[in-house]
C-alpha cells in the first residue's frame, strides 16, 4: 500500500476502549468517527441519507455564534446540522486529530 494512503488511515480496533460522546460536543477542528445514531424512523433515515453512517469520519468545521447550528465536514462535503440532531449522533474521537 502507498505510504500516502497509509498516513490517512486511522484504524479503531473493534471493541475499542474509547468512549463515545455526542457529535454536538466536538470542539472545532476535532476529528471523530460515527459510532451510532440514536434516533428512530424518519429522522434516523434522514441523517443516514445525509451521509451520517457508522464509521464515517467527520470533522467539526464551525459553530454558529449562539452554538446552533453546527457545520461538519464528511465524505468530501460540508453539512450543517441542528445541535439537537448532532446530539443524537454518537462519535469516537480520532487519535490523529485534524490531520488524520
Amino acid at each position: 500500500m502507498d505510504n500516502s494512503i497509509l498516513k490517512k488511515l486511522d484504524v479503531v480496533p473493534k471493541g475499542s476502549s474509547k468512549s463515545s460522546f455526542p457529535l454536538s460536543e466536538l470542539a472545532v477542528g476535532d476529528v471523530a468517527y460515527i459510532e451510532a445514531i440514536h434516533a428512530d424512523g424518519a429522522l434516523k433515515r434522514r441523517l443516514m441519507d445525509m451521509g451520517l453512517t457508522k464509521n464515517t469520519k467527520v470533522q467539526l468545521q464551525k459553530v454558529a455564534p449562539l452554538g446552533d447550528p453546527l457545520e461538519i465536514k464528511l465524505r468530501g462535503y460540508d453539512l450543517t446540522l441542528r445541535k439537537s440532531e448532532a446530539s443524537l449522533v454518537s462519535v469516537v474521537k480520532s487519535e490523529k486529530g485534524a490531520k488524520g
